[in-house]
């Protein structure tokens, strides 16, 4: 490892997970203030001494109305929405704003009821310029990750065997969360003899849908020092969009080659420094593509790394999502990158369940994906430190 080169920038000092998974008498504006309540209790802060705040799903206009909602008088408001990466981007762009003197205690929530509402996750609904070329072929979101798995098979020989050891993983890390959708341990062939979905994925390739959110408190190193809370630092980050640059895609591959690069070389360590990552799964090919491309092992080899059970905690040599992850604990308002950050600052604290608990967890990542690795889509990496 080398000196990071944004030493001390800020630290995620508060971090909530909803408990629920099914919000049917909650409102959004609820699950925000009940989620921001919560991060800042965990940091030892209270509404009063928010000057930032950060969010990619506030019905109304942007974030003024939850700011409204939950009393506070931001200096900074940012609303950027990149899909299920969104969230890293937040701590990104607050560790920024914290280097900068702009702000000193910024607040990151995201709240949804996709469940209770049953929303349908359809590519087509978005009405971006690429609607008119696409519409009519009538994507789908979990066709257009099966596209991308059948493609890595295709020229890598990558099996369906293979990507389900990442639903095994998950799910043998989920019988140890209580407040986990599905915490029933499951096998390679039950993963593979499941309902076909959108071939080569099968139902249990594919994340949950679940209500409820999550929230993240960054601060100041100054606030930090003031905090009883262990130390939980942003060493570095990175964020990239990848498109299919007009009709030449390569869907094998995602952002993360490059966000993933960033961070790494902002916190000066490498994949090998790395002790635990937590990876959006929408889908297992997700997963497997995004430790390709972090290079935590060569391309067209993911399946070869799951399948030896690396990513089981006190198996393999990288504990993935050991919260159950998106494919058996939580996806909430079907935005992943949250309920990231959440269990790697878990990990980093020595908080997670101790059944999954990482030994000696003091460098760990988060990634998140945010739109369709098919097509386009944002990535973003975060390396965080316990000091």
């Amino acid at each position: 490892m080398t000196r990071p080169s944004n030493p001390g920038a800020a630290y995620i000092a508060g971090a909530f997970e909803h408990p629920t998974r099914l919000a049917t008498g909650l409102s959004i504006a609820q699950l925000h203030a009940e989620v921001a309540r919560g991060a800042l209790e965990d940091a030892g802060l209270g509404i009063a001494d928010v000057d930032a705040f950060y969010t990619a799903d506030a019905p109304g206009l942007g974030p003024i109305a939850i700011v409204e909602h939950l009393g506070i008088k931001p200096q900074i408001v940012d609303s950027t929405d990149v899909g299920g990466s969104s969230y890293l981007l937040h701590v990104n762009h607050a560790t920024q704003a914290i280097a900068a003197g702009k702000c000193s205690v910024a607040l990151i929530t995201l709240a949804g009821r996709p469940r209770a509402e049953g929303k349908i996750t359809v590519a087509s609904r978005f009405a971006g310029p690429d609607v008119g070329f696409e519409s009519p072929y009538r994507s789908s979101v979990v066709g257009m990750y099966a596209m991308a798995a059948a493609r890595h098979m295709h020229e890598f020989g990558t099996t369906g065997e293979q990507l389900a050891w990442i639903k095994v993983a998950a799910s043998v890390h989920a019988q140890h969360n209580p407040l986990a959708l599905l915490r029933n341990v499951v096998t390679v062939e039950e993963v593979v003899n499941s309902p076909m979905v959108a071939d080569p994925l099968h139902r249990l390739d594919c994340c949950v849908i679940t209500d409820g959110g999550g929230a993240l408190v960054v601060v100041s190193p100054e606030i930090a020092r003031s905090l009883a809370r262990p130390k939980v630092r942003v060493r570095g980050a990175g964020e990239f969009v990848k498109h299919i640059r007009g009709g030449y895609p390569d869907i094998t591959s995602s952002g993360a080659v490059v966000s993933g690069a960033q961070a790494l070389a902002e916190a000066g360590v490498t994949p090998k420094d790395i002790k635990c990552a937590c990876i959006y799964d929408s889908f297992t090919i997700s997963v497997l593509i995004a430790l390709e491309d972090l290079g935590f092992c060569e391309k067209g080899k993911g399946g070869q790394f799951v399948s030896e059970g690396n990513l089981i905690s006190g198996v393999g040599r990288l504990p993935f999502n050991t919260d159950g992850g998106g494919l058996c604990n939580n996806h909430p308002s079907n935005r992943g990158g949250m309920t990231k950050v959440i269990e790697t600052v878990r990990q980093l604290r020595g908080e997670a369940h101790p059944r999954v608990q990482v030994p000696n967890c003091d460098i760990a990542l988060a990634h998140g994906t945010g739109g369709w690795i098919a097509s386009r889509h944002c990535s973003a990496t975060l390396v965080l430190e316990r000091e």
